[in-house]
Parts: C-alpha cells; sequence; structure tokens
C-alpha cells in the first residue's frame, strides 16, 4: 500500500492515518496479550479496514479520473506491500512449528500456511469447525483471517471501479449500495450463522467500503475547525466505547462493528482536527504506525510459540517481553525487508521473485500436510502421540454427538431399548468422551445408555452459550426427549465455567418433570495447552516421559459452587477432578508409553482416559455409591 494521502484534491502525507494504524494495532495486540484489560481490543481489524478502503479507493479513483490508472500496477503494488514481510513471518512460523510442535498440530500448521500464502486464511479457519484437527485451539497464523479478507476484496473491487467508471456511473453510489447491501447480510446472518459472518469477506466488505465512500465523498466534507473537531471527537468516543463495552461475548461484526467502523471513518474525515494533528499525528504513534503491518504479523505468532515452548502459562511480564520482541522485529523487517521493496523504482524482478518466494511457501506448506506433520522429527520414545487420535465412530459423532451448525436431530440409535437402568447423558463434546468408559463399563455393570450430546453446548436451560446459537434449542429439544424417554438417571456433563445459574434451571426442571435421579460430573482438569503439547514439551526439556502424575492441568474451581447450588435442588454430583487428581498431580498418561496419555487435547479425555474416569465413578452414578479410589497402577 502507498504511503497515506488524501483522496482527493490533495496526495500529500497524512501521519495522522499511521498515528490510526498505530491505534488500530495497539488494540489489538493488548487484546490478545492481556484481553481480561482489553477485551474488545480486537476492533483493531475493523478500524484497518476502513483506513484500507479509504487510501486504496482514493488511489484508484484518482487514476482512474486522471486515466493512468493499470490493474497490473496496482497489484504489483499490493505485492510489494504484502509479501514480503509475510514470506518472513510465514517461514519463521514453519520453522518454529518444525522445532515445537506434534504432528497432527504441525500439518494443521502447514495447512494454515498454505491458505495464507494464498490469502484464503479466513475461509480455512472457517472450515476448520471441528474439535479433533488440531490437539491446541491456539493458532500462531490465526491473526492472518483479516488480510485473506482483504486480498479477497481487492481482487474484485479494482474490477467494479473499472467498470463504474467506463459506464460513467457514480463511484460514491456503487461503494454505498454494495456496502448496505453487504451491512444488511451481516445483520441477517450474525444470529444464525456467527462464524460465517465473522470470517466471510461478503459480511465484511461494507466496513471496507465504509472508507471507500468517505474517500469518494472527500470534497463534500467540510474541514473547519469546529466541524473537524466535533467529528474526531465522536470518532474517538465511538472507537474508546467499542473498545471497553465489547468482549468476544458479543455477536460481532453485526451491528456492534458499527461503533468502530463509523469511529474511524470520522477520524479519517477530520485531519484538521486538533487531536489528530497533535495527538495522531505525533511521532510515536506514526512512527507505530509505519511499522504496524509487520508488527501485527509478528506478535501473535510469537504469543502462541512462546506459550508452547515454556512449561506453563505466560507471566504479565513474559507477555510484556514478548510483545517488547515484537516491536523489535517488526522495525527490523520494515527497514530491511519491507523498504528494499516497498520503495524504489518498481522492477519485474522484485515481482517475479516475491512470487516465486510465496508460492515456495505454499508448496513448503503442502508437502508437510502430505507428510501428515512430519512425524520423523520427534524421538522414538514420544512418536506414538502422532496415533493418539479419536475414534468419532464412539463418540458417534453426527449421530448422538452434533455439531449444531449441521445437524439439530439425533438418530434413534441414541437409546439402549428395553435396558435398565437407563443412564440418560446430557452434555456438550466432552460427555461425548465419556462413551468409550460407559460402553467398557456395561461389560461388568447392567445399564443401558441414551446418548444426547452436542458440541460445545452444555446442559443450561435457556442460556445462550456463544458460537453455539442452536444450543438453546437443542436443550429445550433434550429436556421433552428425557421426559419421552423417562429414564432411571440422567448423567449431566459438560466443561462447566459460565451459565451455572442456567445449569441449576436444568436440575430443576428434571427434578419437577421427571422422576430420575440427577447425577451432575465436574469438568475434567483442563490441560493448559493440550496433554500431548505438555508431554512434548516435558520431553524437551527432561529427556525423559510426561510422569504418570503432572502439575500441568488446572483445576476447575466450580467444583465446590455447583455442589453447593445443585445438591440443594436434588442433584448428586461427582468430582471429575477428585477420580483424576490427587496430591501428586492430575493423570497425565495410563500405562508406560506416550500414545497412553488420558487426554487427546486440552479436555477430551482419550479412550483410555474416558475407562479410568467412568470406572472410579460409575458404581456411584449407578447407585450412588461412594466412588473407588483410582487405581495408580493402571
Amino acid at each position: 500500500m502507498d504511503r497515506p494521502i488524501l483522496s482527493s484534491p490533495s496526495n500529500r502525507y497524512r501521519p495522522d492515518i499511521d498515528g490510526l494504524r498505530a491505534i488500530a494495532v495497539l488494540l489489538v495486540m493488548n487484546f490478545h496479550a492481556f484481553p481480561e484489560a482489553m477485551p474488545g481490543g480486537f476492533i483493531g481489524v475493523d478500524i484497518f479496514f476502513v483506513i484500507s478502503g479509504f487510501l486504496i479507493t482514493g488511489i484508484i479513483a484518482r487514476e482512474l479520473d486522471q486515466q493512468r490508472f493499470s490493474l497490473l500496477a496496482f497489484y504489483s503494488r499490493r505485492i510489494r506491500r504484502i509479501f514480503p514481510a509475510l514470506i518472513v513471518v510465514l517461514c519463521a512460523t514453519l520453522v518454529l512449528g518444525w522445532m515445537w510442535m506434534l504432528p497432527a498440530a504441525y500439518a494443521q500448521l502447514s495447512a494454515d500456511v498454505f491458505a495464507s500464502a494464498a490469502f484464503f486464511s479466513n475461509i480455512a479457519l472457517l472450515l476448520q469447525s471441528g474439535y479433533f484437527d488440531i490437539e491446541s485451539a491456539r493458532k500462531p497464523l490465526l491473526h492472518l483471517w483479516s488480510l485473506g479478507i482483504e486480498e479477497q476484496f481487492y481482487l474484485f473491487w479494482p474490477l467494479i471501479l473499472m467498470l463504474v467508471a467506463r459506464l460513467r456511473l457514480s463511484i460514491l453510489v456503487a461503494a454505498s449500495v454494495i456496502g448496505v447491501a453487504s451491512f444488511a447480510l451481516n445483520v441477517a446472518l450474525i444470529g444464525s450463522n456467527p462464524v460465517a459472518t465473522f470470517y466471510l469477506p461478503f459480511t465484511r466488505a461494507w466496513e471496507l467500503l465504509a472508507g471507500a465512500a468517505l474517500a469518494c465523498s472527500w470534497n463534500q466534507i467540510s474541514q473547519t475547525g469546529a466541524a473537524s473537531n466535533l467529528r474526531a471527537g465522536v470518532g474517538l468516543l465511538l472507537i474508546a466505547v467499542a473498545a471497553g463495552f465489547l468482549d468476544t461475548q458479543r455477536a460481532f461484526p453485526g451491528w456492534w462493528a458499527v461503533l468502530p467502523v463509523a469511529g474511524s471513518a470520522l477520524l479519517l474525515s477530520a485531519p484538521a482536527a486538533w487531536c489528530c494533528r497533535t495527538l495522531l499525528a505525533s511521532r510515536p504513534l506514526a512512527w507505530i504506525g509505519l511499522i504496524s503491518y509487520p508488527l501485527y504479523l509478528w506478535h501473535w505468532p510469537l504469543l502462541v510459540f512462546f506459550g508452547l515452548i515454556k512449561f506453563g502459562p505466560l507471566t504479565l511480564l513474559e507477555r510484556e517481553l514478548i510483545l517488547v520482541l515484537s516491536f523489535v522485529l517488526a522495525w527490523l523487517t520494515y527497514r530491511f525487508i519491507e523498504i528494499p521493496f516497498r520503495f524504489g523504482r518498481p522492477s519485474s524482478l522484485k515481482i517475479a521473485g516475491l512470487c516465486s518466494g510465496m508460492a515456495v511457501i505454499a508448496a513448503a506448506g503442502g508437502i508437510v500436510v502430505q507428510g501428515r506433520g512430519f512425524d520423523f522429527r520427534l524421538p522414538p520414545e514420544i512418536r506414538g502421540l502422532a496415533d493418539v487420535q479419536t475414534d468419532a465412530s464412539k463418540w458417534r459423532v453426527h449421530e448422538c454427538l452434533l455439531d449444531l451448525s449441521q445437524e439439530m436431530s439425533f438418530a434413534k440409535s441414541c437409546v439402549d431399548r428395553d435396558r435398565h437402568p437407563l443412564v440418560f447423558v446430557w452434555g456438550d463434546s466432552t460427555a461425548g468422551a465419556l462413551m468409550p468408559g460407559l460402553r467398557k463399563a456395561q461389560e461388568t455393570h447392567t445399564f443401558g445408555i441414551a446418548q444426547f450430546t452436542s458440541n460445545s453446548c452444555i446442559p443450561a436451560l435457556n442460556a445462550d452459550i456463544k458460537g453455539t446459537p442452536n444450543c438453546r434449542a437443542i436443550n429445550d429439544q433434550i429436556l421433552a426427549l428425557v421426559r419421552e424417554i423417562r429414564p432411571d438417571i440422567v448423567l449431566l456433563h459438560g466443561t462447566w465455567s459460565q451459565h451455572l445459574d442456567n445449569v441449576a434451571e436444568t436440575v430443576a426442571a428434571l427434578k419437577k418433570q421427571t422422576n430420575a435421579r440427577i447425577v451432575v460430573l465436574g469438568a475434567v482438569p483442563a490441560w493448559r495447552r493440550g496433554l500431548p503439547s505438555e508431554v512434548l514439551r516435558y520431553f524437551m526439556l527432561h529427556h525423559g516421559l510426561i510422569p504418570p502424575r503432572s502439575s500441568g492441568a488446572v483445576l476447575s474451581n466450580d467444583d465446590a459452587i455447583m455442589r453447593a447450588k445443585l445438591v440443594p435442588l436434588g442433584a448428586e454430583f461427582i468430582s471429575a477432578s477428585d477420580a483424576l487428581c490427587n496430591a501428586d498431580g492430575c493423570l497425565a498418561r495410563i500405562g508406560d508409553k506416550a500414545s497412553d496419555i488420558s487426554a487427546s487435547d486440552q479436555v477430551h479425555l482419550t479412550e483410555k482416559g474416558s475407562v479410568f474416569l467412568v470406572q472410579s465413578i460409575i458404581d456411584q452414578v449407578l447407585d450412588g455409591r461412594t466412588p473407588q479410589s483410582p487405581n495408580e497402577s493402571q
């Protein structure tokens, strides 16, 4: 992208736009590093979108007006702007993944590298909706979804502008009509499909088009001091409100995105305002804005990889030092990588070299994916981790464990007919992970199983679960099935951390509407970055297998709260943490090999882990007897 300019009539450099870029990147970085302190910092991406639409549309519109616009020159500028720093970061990410990731995670990272190099990272992330694609939810290239949206937009927007200019139509009208349609689609889909709304370019285009419309209406905007100050003041207020008020629980973008988009447009429209001339145009902010692109690229992979490498969560000081390192790498990238490619006379050799480099990166990602993460990188002692996978058939995925974005009805096979007592399992995917253990327990105990589980949907009546818009409906449906099936025991299990009052509603409804015993199983311990990663990290540090018991898991703080809240309502509470953990730590493996680990990721039990837990609690589930002590020899 060229240096920031006014769309018309001037093309002079505006340091306040670099200052606004600095605000945007600082918001995102603080959201990633300190999410509790900056819950709405993700709006920095929306600010970037508006800036990009404003600047690039202004450039194209001016060149079209002067009849000197070249599509080839436009894409050449985009390549020189985007490719150099991105190639460096993708290379570094592949190297770090080679050193510190397990095969499944490294294969997924390499697929993300391929998608990022091809600029459809947002689509790839949209398609990664399952639980089993990677052992850790932390993806080093997660932040590149925004780059995918921006580049997809610029594949088509210049072509539309060329057509509008040839037909002698108004660019402002075109930007407004398409922008309104995109915004309407965003609002229409945010309730039913929030993930797609977040990632698709069609539902994000209006943010870039807001900047485009501003660029095309520049001559009609008053630049008097009072009007500029008012617009800039309101713009800063909107961005501040969005950053402080919004959080990940909001349905975003939707209507909420109007706050940062409008705020950004107002600030861009007021270069004469005091806060733009003095605050945003200040040297520190303008300097951060100049390196904002490589800074955005570097900070998130560094946070993720340092989290993978360190044995334990990152401290506040460590996160601060990682951000400092991000600034250092961003400046070095800007000074020695970006400047030589971006500025000076454009060269076909430069463009060919950058395109070839990006193609090589994409090919490398594809090769690693085909090689399934190259497990030969790992020492033989822990190579068995590559074979630890979830057997979806035993969880009955898409049958009795639903993905609510795809299915809303259970199969008839989810109930063992004519077997008593009948245990009705209701919960999220961690409840689905109990199935191998429950099936094994049927070999020594007489009971039937009715499984009604759904991804990311805990049994909490009347609760709206973020990212799972159909959870409330499926829970209502399951409650009706409980009344119809009339089980002897209802076993509730999930990743309890919120909506505990709604869980209490579930217990109260079950007590009132059924004669079943209600057993609530507390959350399993959560391995900070996935148990396979803990095993790999332990081996790298200690050159041996992780002990059978490890302190690398986080115990739930909700057991006591849930017991106090639910037992008076008539439920029986069993602590999974008590069954899986003792003074020496939580159960990490149930055997002598790395493949004998108890969890396949952060919270989902392996088959051996499931069998161990169910064996420990099955007597209490079936008849209320005190659970047996976990067998240390297993």
